[in-house]
């Protein structure tokens, strides 16, 4: 028998989980009561406005007037910018049914500034998937995410993007080029070393997980592997528990070699041979570098078995309108 202690501590574990799970759901269910609420407001007036109802003397001022009136009779939250969302929230999702679940009203009001419709449903689906807080929503798409993402894909590509989000099944569709480190706040004008650059990587690794994308999780820096008397070290290691296997990266500071990749291949056969257990699937290299040029990487890479990738990293924020204008090129084609 269990000593009187231990069944207590077990007693007292088992409430508090019930009590935890009861929070949780009572969070869930306010905020889907909130969201519900202000989809109404944002309907009445939407209603109220088509129905030629604003009378002249409101005219536009009709939603600073509400909020006054709102605040005097329900206290906060009823200013002139929440119902302006409320209102442009309505607009966005006439439907109730298509509102996005799971979602946060602070989520929603981050989604409401994205004008592009596919873009957005792409974003709804990504939150989700990746239960992304309402911050690093916003970090992902200041990021220019979506347009990255689909800068690499037809037409039908982009569509599913929006249809389904970025779902990872193979090692080609968790590469992105470039990756963007602006997390890092390191000058542009100054060179940094590559072991600066891997410090403040590993400073800011939650940011450089984000980056990344979902499945990534973090193994080691500086991974050391000996062959005879030879030690060579990889600059970061992960492991991708969906594609179940190892993803070795190298930092370069300057423009990619044919002999860094090389070496990435000798890590990779390393990794094959000595560190993959029996469900592991066949490792990842990406090198990840200022600059590359992309001639040399193809006469480097072809005829390597290995999967060994070569993206660009960037220490600032993309042009959200160049990469935008890109991907209205690509949903223009016909096809």
């Amino acid at each position: 028998m269990k000593p009187v202690q231990s069944k207590y501590t077990e007693l007292l574990d088992s409430i508090g989980s019930a009590i935890e799970v009861a929070r949780q759901n009572a969070v869930k269910a306010v905020n889907t009561e909130l969201v519900k609420a202000n989809w109404e407001i944002g309907r009445h007036i939407v209603e109220y406005e088509q129905h030629g109802e604003e009378r002249a003397e409101y005219g536009s001022n009709l939603l600073a007037t509400l909020s006054k009136d709102l605040r005097q009779r329900y206290g906060k939250g009823f200013g002139r910018r929440n119902i302006l969302d409320m209102r442009r929230f309505y607009l966005t999702y006439q439907k109730w049914q298509a509102v996005p679940a799971k979602l946060s009203w602070t989520h929603l009001v981050t989604l409401l500034g994205i004008s592009d419709d596919t873009a957005r449903k792409f974003y709804e689906k990504q939150a989700v998937l990746e239960n992304w807080g309402y911050r690093e929503l916003e970090r992902q798409i200041n990021s220019s995410l979506f347009e990255r993402l689909a800068l690499s894909k037809d037409k039908k590509g982009v569509l599913q993007l929006a249809e389904k989000g970025h779902i990872v099944t193979d090692s080609t569709e968790a590469i992105k080029d470039p990756y963007v480190l602006d997390f890092l706040k390191l000058p542009q004008s100054h060179r940094v070393t590559e072991k600066a650059l891997e410090q403040k990587i590993i400073d800011n690794l939650q940011m450089f997980l984000l980056e990344l994308g979902k499945g990534f999780t973090f193994v080691g820096r500086q991974y050391k592997i000996s062959l005879r008397n030879r030690h060579f070290y990889i600059d970061l290691v992960f492991y991708h528990r969906i594609l179940k296997c190892f993803v070795l990266i190298d930092l370069k500071i300057k423009q990619v070699q044919h002999n860094d990749i090389g070496q990435m291949n000798l890590y990779l056969n390393y990794f094959k041979s000595e560190e993959n257990v029996v469900d592991d699937n066949e490792p990842i290299g990406i090198i990840l570098s200022a600059e590359k040029d992309e001639v040399l990487v193809e006469y480097a890479t072809g005829g390597i078995s290995n999967k060994i990738f070569v993206s660009k990293y960037q220490l600032y924020l993309p042009d959200k309108k160049e990469l935008q204008q890109k991907v209205q090129a690509i949903m223009q084609k016909e096809g």
